[in-house]
C-alpha cells in the first residue's frame, strides 16, 4: 500500500466542484483521472497521487471520472470493500469493473451522447490507451488537476539516485546497453537511418544502467526518462538528484545527463526510428516524436529480458529470502510466546512495527517490498487492508491472522504471505478453506510444464480444489517479481485473463491463491517460485522441453489449519519435505531458542496408509 497524505483542506466536494468549473472553461462535458504518473507505474511517487486526492480513495488502483452531474470510481474486486469505506459522503459512486456487467469506461462516456468531448492528461495515459479511447470519443488533452491542486502538492521526489553493483546485478551497464543495442538493431530495419528507443518505466530505467533510488515508496527507483540509440544513452533526470558520486558513475559508463523536463524538446530533435512500447510510454511522449520519423510500437525488450534472472540476481533472491524466514521465524514466536503474555492486546499496527523491526535486523535489508497487510479476523478479507494507526484493529490470541509482508533487500525482492490461528477452537470452515488454498498452493508450485506454457494455462491448477467447493477469488493467482525493484513486475504472471507471454527459465512469479469470508476471515498462501528446467522423464513421448518450478520462498505453514483428511501422500511428504529443508537452512541463523521453535513448527506430518 502506498502512503496517502493529508495534502489539502478542500473536501471531496469542493474539489469536484472547482474540476467542474475548469471543465466548463474547456469545453469539456467529462474529464477521466486515472491513477496513473508519466511512467506506468503501479507505485506512484504523491506528486501524481490525483486520483487518490480528488476522490479520497487510497487503493493503489482506480480511476474517476467526473461529468457535470456525476462522479465515479472503476476499480477491481480487491477494493470493493475498501472504496466502499472510502467514498462515503463524497458522492462519488463505486463503478465494480471487475464484474461482467460493469461498462467499460469508454463505453458508458460514449453511451452519455454522442460527440461528448473528453478531457484527459496525455501524460498519464499510455499510447494504446489514448488510441482506444479515440477510436471511440473525442479526446481533448489538458491538465485540469494542475489548476485545481494548488495546496501542498508534493513536490517530484528530488532524493539523490545512487549505483547499485554489479555484484548484486550480476551484469555490467556497458554489457547491458551492448545486448540491448543489439535486440533494437535486429528489429530495425536494414537502412542507415539513426534510431532510438525511447524509455519511461522506472523499473526498467533502473535496471539498465544499475541505478537506484528512493522516489516511489518500497520501491527503490529513480523518477527519470532514458533514451537509447545506437551511439549513446541519455538520462533525464532532476539535477537536485545527480550528486558527484551518481556523476562520476554515469560518466564512466558514457551516461549524458539532462533535466527531467528536457525530455520532450530532446525526443523532438530525434530523426529516423523510434521505437517504444505503448503500453508503458506516455501519449504525451509520442506526440513529441517528429512527424517524419519511422515510429514503431513494439514490446519493449529491457521488459522482456529483465524479467529473466541471471545466476547472481537468483543466488541473491535466495540469499534474501533467507533473511526473510529468519525474521519471520522471530515475529511468529513472538507473536505466539510474548504478544498476549499477562493480557496484552496488540493492534495490527503494531503487529507490522514488530516485523519490521525484525527485517530490519537482517543483511543487506533496506525496506519493506510493499506496505505490510496485517489483517485480523474479518480485515483478512480485504484483499489489499491498510491497517492505520486511526483505523486498525485490536488483535486478541484468539481467531485468524492474515500477514502478507515482503522485504527490499540489496540481494533481492521478496513478498510472502502466512495465514495463522491465534488461538481458540478452529471452525471446520476455516479448515477447510485453508486445505483447498494449500492444495491449490502445492499444484502450482510442483506442476510440470512444457515450454511455451502461459501463465494462464496453470491458473486452474491453484483453484481446482476451491472451485469444486463453489469458490473462487478476483486477485491474480501470480505476479512477476523484480530484483531489488519492483514486488510486482511482468510481462509474466499467472492469472485468469489471457497474457501471451510464456514463462521462462529464470521468471520468477508468485504463487498465492485465497479465499475471503466477509466479516470473518481471509486465507491466502503465498511463496514466490521460479521458473527452471526439469530433467526429461524416461517415459516422455516427445522431444518437447519441459519446465518446472523452484520455491525461493522459506516459511513454515501453520499445520493446525490443514484439515488431513483432505490432503494426499504425496502433498503431505511434499509439505514435510519443504518444512525440512526450511529448518535445515535457517535453523543456523538463529538462537538455540528460535531454533528450536522452528524445529517444532517444522515437525514432519505422520503419512496414514
Amino acid at each position: 500500500m502506498h502512503p496517502i497524505l493529508i495534502w489539502s483542506i478542500m473536501t471531496v466536494l469542493e474539489k469536484l466542484a472547482a474540476l467542474r468549473e475548469e471543465m466548463r472553461r474547456e469545453g469539456v462535458a467529462a474529464y477521466v483521472v486515472p491513477g496513473n504518473d508519466p511512467h506506468a507505474s503501479e507505485y506512484l511517487p504523491t506528486h501524481w497521487h490525483e486520483m487518490n486526492w480528488l476522490s479520497g480513495f487510497k487503493g493503489e488502483s482506480g480511476t474517476v471520472v467526473v461529468t457535470m452531474d456525476q462522479a465515479l470510481l472503476w476499480t477491481d474486486s480487491r477494493y470493493y470493500l475498501q472504496a466502499g469505506i472510502e467514498l462515503e459522503g463524497s458522492s462519488i459512486e463505486l463503478m465494480r469493473e471487475s464484474d461482467i456487467d460493469c461498462p467499460k469506461i469508454p463505453d458508458w462516456l460514449k453511451a452519455k451522447g454522442q460527440g461528448l468531448t473528453v478531457g484527459v492528461n496525455p501524460e498519464m495515459f499510455s499510447v494504446n490507451d489514448f488510441r482506444d479511447w479515440q477510436e471511440k470519443l473525442t479526446i481533448k488533452s489538458v491538465d485540469l488537476i494542475k489548476r485545481i491542486w494548488t495546496d501542498g502538492r508534493p513536490a517530484i521526489p528530488q532524493d539523490k539516485l545512487y549505483p547499485y553493483s554489479a555484484d548484486f546485478a550480476g551484469e555490467t551497464v556497458e554489457s547491458k546497453l551492448a545486448r540491448m543495442r543489439q535486440l533494437v538493431e535486429s528489429q530495425k530495419s536494414k537502412d542507415k537511418r539513426p534510431w532510438a528507443l525511447v524509455i519511461s518505466a522506472l523499473d526498467e530505467i533502473a535496471w539498465l544502467l544499475n541505478i537506484r533510488g528512493n522516489d516511489v515508496a518500497f520501491n527503490p527507483v529513480v523518477v527519470s526518462f532514458v533514451v537509447l540509440e545506437s551511439d549513446k544513452c541519455t538520462l533525464f533526470v532532476l539535477k537536485e538528484k545527480v550528486d558527484t558520486v551518481a556523476q562520476n558513475y554515469l560518466d564512466f559508463n558514457n551516461i549524458d545527463v539532462r533535466g527531467y523536463e528536457e525530455v520532450y524538446d530532446y525526443i523532438h530533435s530525434l530523426s529516423g526510428t523510434v521505437f517504444y512500447d505503448g503500453a508503458r510510454v506516455n501519449e504525451a511522449l509520442y506526440e513529441a516524436i517528429p512527424e517524419d520519423c519511422e515510429k514503431v510500437n513494439t514490446k519493449s525488450v529491457i521488459l522482456i529480458d529483465k524479467a529473466k534472472k541471471n545466476a547472481t540476481e537468483l543466488e541473491g533472491e535466495r540469499r534474501a529470502m533467507l533473511q526473510d524466514s529468519v525474521a519471520l521465524t522471530r515475529f511468529f514466536r513472538w507473536l505466539e510466546t510474548e504478544a498476549f503474555a499477562g493480557g496484552k492486546t496488540q493492534t495490527e499496527c503494531e503487529l507490522m512495527d514488530k516485523l519490521h523491526e525484525y527485517r530490519l535486523m537482517g543483511e543487506n535489508f533496506v525496506e519493506e517490498s510493499f506496505g505490510t497487510i496485517a489483517g485480523y479476523q474479518g480485515n483478512g478479507a480485504i484483499v489489499h487492508y491498510e491497517a492505520t494507526p486511526e483505523k486498525c484493529a485490536t488483535v486478541r490470541p484468539e481467531g485468524m491472522l492474515l500477514l502478507d509482508s515482503g522485504g527490499q533487500y540489496l540481494d533481492g525482492t521478496t513478498d510472502i504471505t502466512r495465514t495463522v490461528w491465534l488461538g481458540g477452537d478452529i471452525p471446520e470452515q476455516a479448515k477447510l478453506d485453508y486445505t483447498y488454498v494449500l492444495k491449490g498452493h502445492i499444484a502450482l508450485a510442483t506442476v510440470r510444464f512444457p515450454r511455451g506454457t502461459r501463465g494462464n494455462q496453470l491458473d486452474a491448477l491453484a483453484k481446482q480444489y476451491m472451485w469444486a467447493a463453489g469458490i473462487t477469488f478476483g486477485h491474480g493467482t501470480g505476479h512477476g517479481v523484480g530484483h531489488f525493484l519492483g514486488c510486482h513486475e511482468g510481462p509474466q504472471n499467472v492469472r485468469t485473463d489471457n497474457n501471451p507471454t510464456a514463462l521462462e527459465v529464470g521468471h520468477i512469479i508468485s504463487d498465492e491463491p485465497g479465499i475471503y469470508r466477509t466479516g470473518l476471515w481471509g486465507i491466502r498462501t503465498e511463496n514466490l517460485i521460479t521458473v527452471v528446467p526439469m530433467e526429461r522423464l524416461e517415459a516422455c513421448t516427445t522431444e518437447d522441453e519441459f519446465l518446472g518450478f523452484e520455491t525461493l520462498t522459506l516459511c513454515f505453514y501453520d499445520t493446525r489449519l490443514i484439515e488431513m483428511s483432505l490432503m494426499t501422500a504425496e502433498e503431505i511428504a511434499l509439505l514435510n519435505a519443504y518444512h525440512e529443508r526450511v529448518y535445515r537452512e535457517t535453523a543456523p541463523l538463529l538462537s538455540k531458542e528460535e531454533a528450536e521453535y522452528l524445529r517444532e513448527k517444522c515437525a514432519p506430518i505422520e503419512i496414514k496408509n
